[in-house]
């Protein structure tokens, strides 16, 4: 009888450690899978110590320049984000920024022409082309 129940502790102590294994896995798994969130995204005037300055809509041509600034919280392991800049409904250029744990802001700009006035947008997208925001915006004197 001692024989048997030790066989059964032992087996019942084989299958604990076996599912406490396969809890882990799954767990650890989950986590690295879990996506970066993006916490925050504004067009803005420019960027002092990390942060946006003066977030708006609408921008004078006569600034020079405007950011895209995008913040991720948490960011779970290295990866690239996109800020894709476009004039109307064309592609005027393409910022790829990296993202490093446990997060991370990022920003992009461009410089301001006359010929820029109008209506913008900028697609905040993932390293798997998923848009995460899109920031509208406008160009005027």
């Amino acid at each position: 009888m001692k024989k048997f129940l030790s066989r059964i502790s032992i087996k019942t102590l084989l299958i604990f450690i076996a599912i406490l294994f396969l809890s882990t896995a799954i767990a650890n798994s989950k986590q690295s899978k879990a996506q970066m969130v993006l916490a925050k995204a504004v067009m803005c005037e420019s960027i002092k110590n990390f942060k946006p300055i003066n977030p708006a809509v609408v921008f004078s041509i006569s600034q020079g320049e405007v950011f895209c600034y995008s913040n991720f919280d948490p960011v779970f392991e290295k990866t690239y984000i996109f800020h894709k800049w476009y004039k109307k409904d064309k592609l005027i250029f393409t910022m790829r920024r990296s993202l490093s744990p446990p997060k991370w802001s990022s920003f992009s700009k461009i410089q301001l022409r006359n010929a820029d006035k109008g209506p913008w947008r900028v697609e905040i997208r993932s390293v798997n082309n998923k848009l995460l925001q899109t920031l509208r915006f406008s160009m005027v004197d």
